[in-house]
């Protein structure tokens, strides 16, 4: 298409291409769109129809389709994994093989592809695991990929009472799809034809292909209970994983009370590396979880792709969402609209809960439903059943802008909150609403991306506000993997649709993906230390595109900050050759314990061995080694100097792990009243695991309290970069 051509009316070029096809072909759907190759789509069309359209005003060309292999699914590829050029750098299927991902979810489907082990080579020596057997699971599921599966329930039934095996599977088969579907995105096999109903087709492959999966079922239907986890991360630690993936998250509390935090500190010690999710509570300010300084906490982004649908107004207006139906179109024709909120005695009847709705209102009309209270599916669902055709979800300011994809039962699109309040509006306005829906399939290119997903918890961290998280993000929105032949794809019960695989989201995506990448960075350098692998993939993270602009926050439609994105959006192939790193030792994590002013018992409680804090020694928790510094400034007092200067000094140690370099350092500031030296401003590394030491020293004037700003710290020497972000905070 000649985007050029585009008449003022159309919002953007999508709709247009939308309305084009229509015009030409009222039963056609779009498959793809395109901004970067072409300016264009692809559909399915006769040969008369095809003749229409390129008579239609601002239709460059036509083309046959031509059969190419496809090689990849979106993830790895956006990633920068699904290259000939990076497969050069990425650590070889062998020494992959040597890296075992542990993961503590809701079990496994094992029959799926994914979990293929042709051309793998015999299970590592040093893996001590077994495959646990139960209802609907043999030994015999496990092979060379999926090493290991077990499950724990005791603690379930202990509160929950026995397990029903006549809904749950008493065993490691995955009967919720969650724990297939991180599984599959840490290391799942390469799969050809994967899709959800066509959508995102191509070849699914996690993000460590060659690794090896080892499960632990401590989730049931009823949730996970503590006792289960750390059952779980204990027997992981002895099975000998190498990397422990656990996207569940719980309420904040201090460390030593944090079950998770404390099995993770036990992994940590044998050397294990143990990924978090960040939580789901975004866009609220310190709404994070699993926030221990020796977990990788991994917030969500999006990736460059898209399922787009539209609303169509009986005013004209168009307006794109986002969409996973696949079912039978709604007519031809508009439709009447109508918000739940009106068709509801209810007074919670706007977000289309459970007999909500009554079906004189609504039937054969299209509902404008709130997204909260309920899944978004259930709320298509909720509308079915009171005769509705067909669904609008509407974001509220919570949600903003963010649009995630969903399975639906019925016809239906989620729009933004502004697209959503302008429909809104539409109908109160309107004596006779009408709108229709339609759906385009997979878009690509999708421009910007990332964007920090709204959903994804944010800092500041509530427990100790001098350990900034989270620690970075990954893809966490509308991911394409392996899911439960159990329950459809959206999980509820009267969905009865079979797929292999299924499109969600949620910071339990991007988890995994962290997980699998940090075993690439393992397997090319096996000898380093959990806290090395999380250096190198935080201080090569990216916070701009490539045209400079900085990453943006969907919640807000504003640059992301430190806050929102931690560190950057992972960036893989940078993390296998960082240069330097900020490693950290057991005995360091022990004096950030005695920094905080933990007793010997609750040190103890933490890290499961003896310890104490030498009453000669002086501890500060701005003084630990970590990749990124979270600045704490005080705000004068109201009878005091409103221009009092604070000055902070802060210490780090970098070591070599890359060849011989001179690095010097560079600092950005977004803030003119803030002052940063580093000392030395070089350093040079003549060998491999040299370590060197430098302070920073922040000086600054009183702000009000709750004043936040941002910058960030790079070393570099030419060829590597090494940035830490910093936050400045006033309290």
């Amino acid at each position: 298409m000649d985007k050029s051509h585009m008449p003022a009316s159309f919002k953007d070029h999508h709709e247009w291409y939308y309305a084009s096809l229509k015009s030409a072909a009222d039963s056609a759907e779009m498959l793809y769109t395109y901004n970067s190759v072409i300016h264009g789509f692809s559909t399915r069309l006769t040969e008369q129809q095809a003749k229409s359209l390129k008579s239609q005003p601002g239709t460059l060309s036509i083309a046959p389709e031509t059969r190419y292999e496809l090689h990849t699914t979106r993830t790895p590829e956006f990633l920068g994994l699904g290259l000939d050029e990076s497969d050069q750098l990425l650590p070889t299927s062998t020494s992959q093989s040597n890296v075992i991902i542990g993961l503590i979810d809701t079990g496994v489907w094992p029959e799926l592809k994914s979990f293929d082990d042709m051309g793998l080579d015999p299970v590592p020596s040093s893996w001590k695991g077994e495959c646990e057997e139960g209802k609907n699971f043999k030994s015999s599921h496990c092979n060379r990929k999926l090493i290991g599966a077990r499950f724990f329930c005791k603690g379930y039934e202990a509160i929950q009472g026995p397990i029903d095996e006549s809904t749950e599977s008493k065993s490691p088969r995955d009967d919720d799809g969650h724990g297939t579907h991180t599984a599959t995105t840490a290391a799942g096999s390469a799969t050809t034809s994967a899709s959800l109903f066509g959508y995102a087709s191509g070849t699914a492959r996690g993000m460590a292909p060659h690794a090896r999966i080892a499960v632990y079922k401590a989730c049931w239907l009823g949730g996970c209970f503590t006792s289960d986890i750390l059952a779980a991360m204990e027997k992981a630690i002895d099975d000998g994983v190498n990397v422990l993936s656990m996207s569940v998250g719980g309420s904040i509390s201090d460390y030593y009370m944090d079950t998770v935090s404390v099995g993770a500190f036990s992994a940590m010690r044998k050397g294990i590396l143990v990924s978090c999710s960040a939580g789901n509570a975004g866009p609220d300010s310190g709404s994070l979880s699993n926030i221990a300084p020796w977990i990788t906490t991994v917030g969500a982004g999006t990736i460059d792709r898209d399922f787009p649908a539209y609303v169509t107004l009986g005013d004209g207006r168009n307006f794109t969402g986002a969409s996973l139906y696949s079912g039978k179109p709604l007519p031809n024709k508009l439709l009447s609209l109508i918000y739940a909120g009106k068709a509801s005695n209810m007074t919670n009847g706007n977000f289309c809960m459970s007999g909500s709705l009554n079906p004189a209102d609504v039937s054969g009309k299209i509902v404008v439903c709130d997204r909260g209270g309920n899944s978004r599916a259930q709320k298509g669902l909720v509308v079915k059943r009171a005769s509705g055709v067909g669904m609008i979800l509407a974001n509220s300011e919570a949600y903003g802008e963010e649009l995630v994809a969903d399975a639906h039962l019925i016809p239906a699109a989620s729009l933004g909150q502004n697209e959503a309040d302008d429909i809104k509006k539409y109908i109160l306005s309107d004596d006779n609403p009408t709108a229709t829906i339609g759906f385009s399939g997979t878009e690509l290119g999708v421009k910007p991306s990332p964007v920090v997903a709204s959903f994804s918890s944010r800092g500041p961290n509530p427990l100790t506000p001098e350990i900034l998280k989270p620690d970075l993000i990954a893809p966490g929105v509308n991911i394409l993997a392996g899911w439960t032949g159990r329950v459809g794809p959206t999980g509820l019960e009267s969905d009865a649709r079979h797929v292999s695989f299924n499109i969600i989201s949620g910071t339990s995506m991007s988890c995994p993906h962290v997980s699998g990448l940090a075993a690439l960075v393992k397997a090319a350098h096996p000898e380093w230390s959990p806290a090395a692998i999380k250096s190198a993939l935080m201080t090569t993270a990216y916070t701009a595109y490539k045209n400079g602009k900085p990453i943006i926050d969907v919640a807000t439609g504003l640059p992301s900050t430190p806050f929102d994105h931690g560190a950057g959006h992972v960036d893989p192939i940078a993390a296998l050759d960082p240069g330097l790193v900020y490693d950290v030792t057991v005995n360091d994590y022990i004096d950030f314990l005695c920094a905080l002013n933990y007793s010997s018992d609750q040190i103890k409680h933490t890290t499961s061995q003896e310890s104490s804090c030498s009453s000669g020694k002086t501890y500060r928790v701005r003084d630990f080694n970590y990749p990124s510094l979270a600045v704490n400034l005080e705000t004068a007092s109201e009878n005091g100097d409103d221009r009092a200067v604070n000055s902070v000094k802060y210490t780090r140690t970098l070591t070599n792990v890359g060849s011989p370099g001179i690095y010097k350092a560079s600092m950005s500031v977004h803030n003119g009243s803030i002052k940063v030296r580093v000392e030395p401003e070089s350093l040079s590394f003549n060998r491999m695991n040299e370590k060197k030491s430098f302070t920073v020293t922040v000086s600054a004037d009183s702000m009000p309290s709750g004043t936040t700003s941002f910058g960030h710290l790079t070393w570099s020497d030419g060829r590597h970069i090494v940035t830490s972000p910093i936050t400045f905070t006033w309290t």
